[in-house]
């Protein structure tokens, strides 16, 4: 039998033992953070369509100090995947048709998961519907990819008793971190990993400390003063402080239900050569008359930053605060 011919049957005989049966879901995905399966034609990937799609889903993250993408993307053809059972946690299924459509559909293939079908009559209606959906589409998929990443936290975490007794809230935070100084109202944690580290920091202040309508440069000014006091090089007159070179990333936002802004860029060793990227959150916590600060950072030079970044994100994203007991 001719070699090319026999390799197409066994590859047909194989998707088709592996095709997907709704009423019997796999396991639990299992597939790397941060990661897309793009099922898409190459005549559709390597046109406009395509270009839309990396543009929008691996757009560089906001903060880095190089360049890295949203999501990695790995695209397969429609025909060779289409009913094909895959444990990636988002999917993204493009392809011409009699008419245009975009649904979402949860656990379809593995849990837990996002699959979003999006079809059109011609490239330019597939291109319209991107356009009009692709935010929600990045917001739903960074949702599940924190969730994802807090239910991996769980297996080993850390025991928080001081960080709940001086800041009176819950946080996910991995085993792997140690406590490294602990002050008055403020708390370092740090993770060493090979050829770096991360970190993250509480503390608290006083509620007027920050105004919003002179946010950034009081939130920059703040994390100054705690980088003076606190986060010092091996070398003397060393200190954390904000890169001046970038203006950071601000966003108002809100987490455990509370008005929050979202602070992210560059930091820098003042007299020293080290530097990386932050994300700082500001809660505005009235009830206790103050803003609880939540900082993750870190320090490797020779890694990619985004997935140490996004864990980072994760943990501060897991907070909850502890009501206290009506009387």
């Amino acid at each position: 039998m001719n070699k090319t011919l026999f390799l197409w049957l066994f590859l047909a005989g194989f998707l088709g033992s592996c095709s997907f049966k709704k009423d019997k879901l796999p396991g639990d995905s299992v597939a790397t953070i941060n990661t897309i399966a793009v099922i898409i034609d190459d005549q559709l990937w390597k046109g406009e369509v395509g270009d839309s799609i990396r543009n929008k889903f691996a757009s560089p993250v906001l903060g880095l100090p190089q360049e890295e993408p949203l999501f990695t993307i790995n695209q397969y053809p429609v025909k060779l995947f289409e009913g094909f059972s895959t444990d990636t946690r988002n999917i993204i299924i493009v392809k011409k048709d009699t008419e245009n459509k975009f649904e979402i559909k949860e656990n379809e293939f593995t849990t837990p998961q996002n699959a979003f079908h999006i079809s059109g009559k011609t490239a330019f209606e597939i291109l319209q519907i991107l356009e009009k959906n692709s935010s929600s589409i990045i917001q739903k998929m960074r949702a599940t990819e924190i969730t994802q990443n807090q239910e991996i936290f769980k297996d080993s975490l850390l025991d928080i008793q001081k960080i709940q007794k001086k800041f009176n809230i819950n946080v996910l935070i991995p085993s792997k971190y140690e406590y490294v100084m602990r002050r008055r109202n403020f708390i370092w944690l740090k993770s060493e990993i090979i050829s770096g580290n991360t970190s993250l920091l509480l503390y608290q202040i006083p509620l007027k400390s920050i105004h919003a309508n002179n946010a950034v440069n009081d939130i920059v000014r703040t994390r100054d003063s705690i980088g003076k006091l606190y986060i010092h090089g091996s070398d003397r007159g060393t200190q954390m402080v904000t890169e001046e070179a970038y203006s950071p990333y601000f966003l108002e936002t809100t987490l455990a239900g509370k008005k929050t802004f979202e602070t992210k860029g560059t930091w820098q060793m003042k007299n020293d050569f080290m530097s990386g990227p932050f994300i700082n959150y500001a809660i505005f916590d009235k009830e206790n008359n103050r803003v609880l600060v939540l900082e993750g950072f870190c320090y490797a030079p020779s890694k990619e930053k985004r997935d140490l970044m996004f864990e980072l994100e994760s943990i501060i994203k897991s907070i909850q605060f502890i009501k206290k007991p009506t009387k």
